[in-house]
């Protein structure tokens, strides 16, 4: 393992990968209180603050262990997840599907930003090698990451609470609601493997960076 390379990719994505968690899980408590629910207020997680949100072993120690364990070939981290009572929401079922979506929404927004970021970066004349510009493409791929990874529609993750908001009340619900114990462990297993990655990650980024790309494409147009 080459420790130059793992300091400077460590440097390279510190920076994305903390707005990116911190964003994400004071977005849920942010949308969350604006829909009646104020225990992540209370207990301080609708913060920028990133030392609310950082799990030490999820944050810090997971992705390291995998990172060498398998050369960088796969990495896996959490944040510690925002409180939210769904009882306390106004509209319970409704207003789940708002606070799921609103961390992938955020990260997907931060991508956007990075993109813009690189192409001011590229018009200024900073090349492919430039520490800046590989951070930039270093926040456009965790953010989507994130985004995607966090839609895939099994409990916990967002995709999962807005999958048992949009069903109907019933068996569906109920299943949903038995696998969630264990949707952590089914999500790595189809992770391990390759499923999400080939039928998830990789088409819907396909699909995040083109949308990117339109949005950019005005900008990109003007000063390249």
């Amino acid at each position: 393992m080459d420790i130059s390379n793992l300091i400077q990719t460590v440097l390279i994505y510190a920076l994305p990968v903390i707005f990116a968690i911190t964003v994400h899980e004071a977005a849920h408590g942010y949308v969350a209180r604006h829909f009646g629910d104020n225990t992540a207020a209370v207990m301080g997680r609708v913060t920028l603050n990133p030392m609310k949100h950082i799990d030490p072993i999820g944050t810090i120690l997971m992705p390291l262990m995998l990172y060498f364990a398998t050369s960088g070939a796969f990495l896996f981290g959490y944040a510690k997840p925002v409180p939210v009572n769904f009882g306390r929401l106004r509209h319970p079922k409704r207003d789940m599907i708002w606070v799921a979506l609103a961390g992938p929404v955020s990260n997907f927004i931060q991508a956007i930003l990075w993109a813009l970021m690189f192409v001011v970066l590229v018009a200024a004349g900073f090349d492919n090698e430039n520490f800046f510009i590989q951070m930039a493409r270093g926040g456009i791929l965790v953010n989507l990451v994130m985004w995607a990874f966090n839609l895939f529609p099994l409990p916990p993750l967002d995709g999962g609470r807005v999958l048992a908001g949009l069903l109907p009340s019933g068996p569906a619900q109920n299943f949903l609601a038995r696998i969630e114990p264990y949707g952590f462990f089914i999500v790595m297993g189809l992770v391990i493997a390759g499923v999400v990655s080939t039928y998830w990650l990789r088409p819907l980024m396909d699909v995040g960076y083109f949308v990117i790309n339109l949005i950019i494409t005005p900008l990109k147009a003007l000063l390249l």
